[in-house]
């Protein structure tokens, strides 16, 4: 950098354990070390924050989802007109930025899986919701604003869905994977394995999928229970969700309730990722969830779904399974094909291989080259 850029990222609510966050978190990690001025424009921050970094609250008043939206919006892009930064990065669909991170995908293709497991009533009302016609008339403006000078995803799905429903021009759309810490996600030794079944009542023979996510209607949990309910598999589930109950009640109908597991929301992860045998994510709509390289880099195979950007790091057989999410049938036979780690490692090492290059420094390096491309 020739002179000291002053960067705003955009990110309304600063959640520690969500997806975008972290890449931000990450991000910003990697950034410190170059001459950047790193500010940070949010209704809340509830991470840690490093010395350099400036915290910009933006906390209007709110009535209700469209007015928490719009009031955000506003409220930045009027602090960051004021303030004059260099560049604008945005997490949320805000027009006038300079580089949209399209981290949620496309609320339009999110909608169409949702309305997939919805009765037919409920779908004729799903794309007429006064907030997703408001979510989806933001997204539009931002892509056809001037101000747009490039756009950052996280998986090569949403750059085609971005080309397919925005007519945006493919260059202008640059590819970033996230990062992962591969020397603190590491596959679990066997004492490791050991203790923490032992923690959370798993037996030490059984194969056992875990589960991670909060959202549980939309990472796909109740395909997911449904695939190991007529088996001898077992489920770990890490995450939180208001309709839990729903999905501890479906187990029990089952007959599987013994077998899934439900931990809760968890700050660290890594004991479930080290304790199991495979992730199973069967998620109706997900750009490119961390946990899928967090389980890879933990020696893990991955069964996801062709609605799911991290289908792309997943070679069949290999390091993993892509199935349709509402495919139960698929869905079982990948579950019963992932083999015990304690047993077999090979599809493990291959996860783990996939995700190598997938390091902070790699992150840091292409956003300071496209920075610096946008700033020439």
């Amino acid at each position: 950098m020739k002179k000291r850029c002053r960067l705003a990222i955009v990110r309304q609510k600063y959640r520690p354990d969500g997806g975008a966050e972290r890449f931000v978190s990450r991000a910003l990690e990697a950034l410190s070390a170059h001459d950047l001025e790193l500010n940070v424009i949010t209704r809340q921050w509830q991470g840690e924050r490093q010395e350099n970094w400036h915290i910009h609250i933006c906390d209007p008043m709110k009535w209700g989802r469209i007015s928490r939206e719009k009031g955000f919006a506003d409220a930045a892009r009027a602090l960051w007109q004021r303030e004059k930064f260099d560049l604008v990065q945005s997490h949320e669909r805000i027009a006038g930025c300079d580089i949209y991170r399209a981290g949620d995908g496309v609320h339009r293709r999110w909608l169409l899986q949702r309305a997939r497991i919805l009765p037919a009533w409920r779908r004729q009302l799903l794309l007429r919701d006064r907030f997703h016609r408001y979510v989806m008339q933001a997204e539009q403006a931002m892509y056809q604003a001037p101000e747009l000078k490039a756009v950052i995803c996280n998986a090569e799905m949403v750059k085609r869905e971005i080309i397919e429903d925005f007519a945006i021009p493919a260059n202008k759309i640059h590819v970033i994977y996230n990062a992962i810490d591969s020397s603190r996600f590491v596959p679990a030794t066997s004492e490791q394995r050991a203790k923490w079944r032992q923690e959370i009542n798993l037996p030490q023979q059984a194969v056992a999928l875990v589960f991670v996510g909060s959202g549980f209607e939309r990472k796909g949990l109740a395909s997911a229970i449904r695939a190991v309910a007529n088996s001898d598999r077992y489920l770990i589930v890490v995450g939180q969700d208001k309709a839990e109950k729903n999905y501890r009640a479906l187990a029990q109908t089952l007959g599987c309730q013994d077998r899934v597991i439900f931990m809760g929301m968890q700050k660290n992860t890594l004991p479930f990722y080290q304790a199991a045998d495979g992730l199973l994510l069967p998620t109706l709509y997900d750009p490119f969830p961390n946990v899928i390289l967090e389980a890879m880099a933990c020696g893990l195979p991955v069964i996801t779904t062709p609605t799911c950007g991290g289908a792309e790091f997943i070679t069949t057989g290999q390091n993993g399974y892509v199935c349709d999410a509402l495919n139960i049938q698929e869905l079982s036979d990948a579950v019963m094909a992932i083999p015990a780690r304690h047993l077999n490692e090979i599809m493990g090492v291959h996860a783990r291989e996939r995700v190598r290059e997938a390091t902070p420094e790699k992150l840091s390096q292409q956003l300071i080259s496209l920075y610096q491309n946008i700033l020439d």
